[in-house]
């Protein structure tokens, strides 16, 4: 039993990286809620072309820098690297906060993006962790990025209220000063393991089960971003709310899909059930996109559906970065999760274009309706994903490291 159990190094670990997580994603899903509406204050700021590209540069120049930091991190280290990145984005929030116009805000989102770290955080967690306990310590993480975005909802209106966007840039970069600290003086050091094996690049970029699972976390967040195209609004016409108080919705929508996802993931660690985990929550997601196209006429449908629908994201959320740093070669784990993340961010984009070009066109059925086919195929390609092997991690005991 005691096996499942996270020391105090691995605790350590996993609390100080979902700590800098939530310091560097505070700071991105801040301008989320309010940036369209703020920008206008600005030259250019009523041309969405140039609102939308200022928003979504970050996640461009994040596509493309996230396989080379997280095989930087493989050579270098992970702490350097991490520590690198911070400081891009540090930079370019300043950037964004002294700049009065689109064109250096822009810019600023771009230099943040560039500071891809998040292939090299993952694969910092997976060398502080066993495997018997991986899962759990993924999920803290993607624990605290839904708790983050639910807390920014709120935050967010506030902080533009009291400074404008110049004053929220200023927070963004001063959450990013924290994370860099974080990083810096209290994550543990953690031993890379290389493996015994000598590891190749075909064995990260052609291997079944990698490509499977970065296909997974593409299609996952490609639905995800598609149905926050349309659901807003549902919540807003069926509950007779305003975009300000969404948050009274999503806060305990995103609570009680912490209490769905702790227990399952406990389980899923101790009895090595992740195969059968993650393909019951891949179908669970094709009965839910289904389900949102009657629930979003009827209000209290549509939160149970959303619900739902966080309970099982949140599971194959902490699941497949896990499986990503079981299955790769141990010395490329982070460039196999630089893979994974770009993946990620491919699908975000994505997400956003099929998502508005399907509503505008065919209005919101058809979103929900592509939603539950990608989701089909998706559990189809997974479904031949092999079980883990049983495995014993062989590594110290790091409890007696834990100071260190």
């Amino acid at each position: 039993m005691t096996a499942f159990r996270m020391t105090p190094f691995e605790r350590r670990a996993g609390l100080s990286l979902a700590a800098l997580f939530m310091c560097r994603m505070l700071g991105l899903f801040l301008l989320l809620p309010v940036f369209a509406v703020a920008a206008k204050e600005l030259p250019g700021g009523n041309d969405a072309a140039r609102v939308g590209l200022a928003l979504g540069m970050y996640g461009l120049t994040q596509a493309f820098m996230q396989i080379p930091f997280g095989l930087a991190s493989d050579k270098w280290g992970r702490r350097p690297v991490v520590v690198f990145g911070l400081v891009l984005f540090v930079v370019g929030s300043i950037i964004c906060a002294v700049g009065n116009d689109l064109f250096w805000i822009t810019l600023g989102r771009a230099i943040q993006g560039s500071g891809a770290i998040s292939a090299a955080v993952t694969a910092w967690l997976a060398d502080a962790t066993r495997d018997e306990v991986r899962t759990k310590a993924m999920a803290m993480i993607g624990a605290s990025i839904g708790l983050t975005f639910a807390v920014s909802l709120v935050a967010a209106p506030v902080l533009v209220g009291w400074g404008g966007l110049t004053g929220l840039f200023w927070t963004i970069a001063a959450l990013g000063v924290a994370a860099l600290g974080i990083a810096a003086w209290v994550v543990p050091e953690a031993p890379r393991t290389v493996g015994s094996a000598p590891a190749s690049l075909s064995g990260v970029v052609a291997h079944p089960d990698l490509l499977r699972l970065n296909l997974g976390v593409f299609t996952l967040h490609l639905i995800q971003v598609a149905l926050f195209v349309v659901v807003p609004a549902a919540l807003a016409q069926t509950g007779g709310l305003a975009a300000g108080a969404l948050w009274k919705v999503y806060l305990p929508v995103v609570l009680a899909s912490f209490v769905v996802m702790v227990p399952v993931i406990g389980v899923t660690e101790r009895f090595a059930t992740h195969r059968k985990t993650m393909l019951a929550a891949i179908a669970g997601l094709v009965l839910v996109c289904v389900f949102f196209a009657w629930a979003q006429r009827h209000f209290a449908w549509l939160v149970a559906a959303l619900i739902a629908f966080f309970s099982v994201f949140n599971i194959l959320e902490a699941m497949q970065p896990s499986l990503v740093s079981r299955v790769a070669p141990p010395a490329l784990k982070g460039l196999a999760l630089g893979f994974y993340n770009t993946s990620q961010a491919i699908g975000l984009f994505l997400g956003g274009a099929l998502g508005g070009a399907l509503a505008s066109r065919l209005g919101p059925d058809s979103v929900f309706q592509a939603a539950a086919v990608l989701a089909a195929m998706w559990l189809l390609a997974a479904w031949g994903m092999k079980p883990l092997p049983a495995r014993v991690s062989g590594r110290p005991d790091r409890a007696s490291r834990s100071a260190t």
